[in-house]
C-alpha cells in the first residue's frame, strides 16, 4: 500500500511541475464554461436597426421609440430613401430596416389599418426570422393597446421583406462558416504537425544544414497545404452551387483570392504553434483548442457577435476566421465587391504579416 501512495505523490509531482498539464486541468473547465455562458445563446440581442419614417406622426414615433428602447434593438440611424437601407445593409452595419409609409397614424385611425414594412438580412435566416418575430411582438402589442377601449380594432399589417435569402435557406449561412472552419483548422493543424513531426523523428536537423534560409523552409512546407486547401475550397464551392444551391453572387475571383490569403493567414498560426509544440500531440491539442471553439463562438458563424458581452467582443477581434467569415458572406451571399471588404482584407494581410514575422523570428535554427 505504501508503495501504492508512493506512485500517486509521484504523479500528483509529475503534473504539479508540469505547468501547461495544471493549466489545462484547472483553469481550461473554467475558462469554457466563462466563454459558453456568455457566447451561447439563442437570443438576440443589440441588433442595429435603421429606420425609413416618411409619416413623422404620433403613432410611428411611438412604435419607433418602442422598438429601439427594447434590449433587442439599437437604433443605428435614421434614413431617408430605400436606397440608403440597401447601403446601410450592404455596408453591414444594420440587421433589420423598420420602413413606414406617409400618412400611417391616418390610415390607421380613419381606415382602421395600416402597414408597415420590415426588411431584414437574411444572408443569416435564423437571426432574420427571430428579429422580425421580436418586431412583429412588438408591433402587436402597441397595436393591442390601441385597442384596449376600442369596439372597432384598429390593425397594424406587418410586410416583411427577406434580403438576400428570400427563401430562407439555411445553406446560406452554413457555407460561409464551414469554408472558414475548414480552411483554418485543415491549414493550422496539419501545417504545424507536419513541422513538428520533422523534429521528433529528427530529420529537422538535416533540413537545417542544408543550404536554404529558415524562411525558405518555412514557406516550402506549407506551400502543399496551401495547394490541398484550394483544392477543400474548390469542392466546398462545387458541393455549394450544385447540391446545396447556393449561388456566388459576386465575383468568382475575388472570393478565391481572399480565400488564398485567409489560408496563408492559416499556415501562419500553424508555423507559430509548431515553434512552441514539442510533440504532435501538443501540436494538435493546441490547434483545436485555441482555434476550433474560438471560430465556432467569436467567427459569428452560430452566434451572433454582438449578443456577446464588450470584452470577448474584443477578443473576437483577434480571430481570423471573423474577418473571413464576414468577406465570404458579402462577396458569395450579397455579391458585393471589394469597396465592401476592404476593411477586413486590411486586416487579414496585417495579422498574416505579424504572425510571419513572429514565427520565422522564433523559428529554432538549432535543436
Amino acid at each position: 500500500m505504501k508503495q501504492f501512495w508512493i506512485f500517486v505523490k509521484k504523479e500528483w509531482l509529475h503534473i504539479w511541475r508540469d505547468k501547461r498539464t495544471l493549466f489545462i486541468l484547472i483553469w481550461m473547465p473554467v475558462v469554457q464554461i466563462l466563454l459558453y455562458g456568455f457566447a451561447l445563446t439563442n437570443e438576440v440581442k443589440n441588433s442595429n436597426i435603421a429606420v425609413f419614417d416618411q409619416a413623422k406622426d404620433e403613432a410611428s414615433k411611438s412604435i419607433i421609440e418602442r422598438i429601439s428602447s427594447s434590449r433587442y434593438f439599437s437604433l443605428y440611424k435614421n434614413v431617408h430613401s430605400y436606397k440608403e437601407i440597401e447601403a446601410t445593409f450592404r455596408e453591414g452595419k444594420i440587421r433589420l430596416a423598420v420602413v413606414f409609409p406617409r400618412n400611417f397614424r391616418s390610415d390607421l385611425l380613419h381606415a382602421n389599418h395600416a402597414q408597415l414594412q420590415l426588411i431584414a438580412d437574411s444572408s443569416d435566416p435564423n437571426t432574420a426570422n427571430m428579429l422580425t418575430n421580436y418586431a412583429g411582438a412588438i408591433i402587436n402589442d402597441y397595436q393591442q393597446g390601441l385597442n384596449d377601449h376600442q369596439q372597432l380594432p384598429y390593425t397594424i399589417k406587418t410586410q416583411v421583406r427577406m434580403l438576400y435569402n428570400p427563401e430562407l435557406k439555411g445553406a446560406y449561412n452554413f457555407v460561409p462558416g464551414v469554408m472558414a472552419l475548414v480552411l483554418m483548422l485543415v491549414c493550422t493543424m496539419m501545417t504545424a504537425i507536419a513541422i513538428v513531426k520533422e523534429k521528433e523523428i529528427g530529420t529537422m536537423e538535416v533540413i537545417l544544414v542544408s543550404p536554404l534560409k529558415p524562411f525558405r523552409i518555412v514557406i516550402a512546407k506549407t506551400i502543399p497545404y496551401l495547394v490541398v486547401s484550394m483544392l477543400n475550397i474548390i469542392s466546398i464551392l462545387l458541393i455549394s452551387v450544385y447540391a446545396l444551391e447556393v449561388p456566388i453572387t459576386g465575383s468568382l475571383w475575388l472570393l478565391m483570392a481572399e480565400s488564398i490569403l485567409f489560408t496563408i493567414t492559416s499556415l501562419s498560426v500553424g508555423i507559430l504553434i509548431s515553434n512552441t509544440a514539442k510533440t504532435q500531440q501538443t501540436a494538435m491539442f493546441t490547434a483545436m483548442m485555441s482555434l476550433f471553439l474560438p471560430t465556432l463562438l467569436f467567427s459569428g458563424f452560430l452566434f451572433p457577435v454582438e449578443n456577446m458581452p464588450l470584452p470577448l467582443q474584443l477578443i473576437s477581434n483577434v480571430v481570423p476566421s471573423r474577418w473571413y467569415f464576414i468577406i465570404v458572406k458579402a462577396v458569395m451571399i450579397k455579391g458585393l465587391g471589394f469597396a465592401a471588404i476592404w476593411k477586413e482584407t486590411l486586416i487579414l494581410i496585417g495579422m498574416t504579416v505579424t504572425l510571419l514575422t513572429i514565427s520565422i523570428y522564433k523559428f529554432k535554427i538549432r535543436l
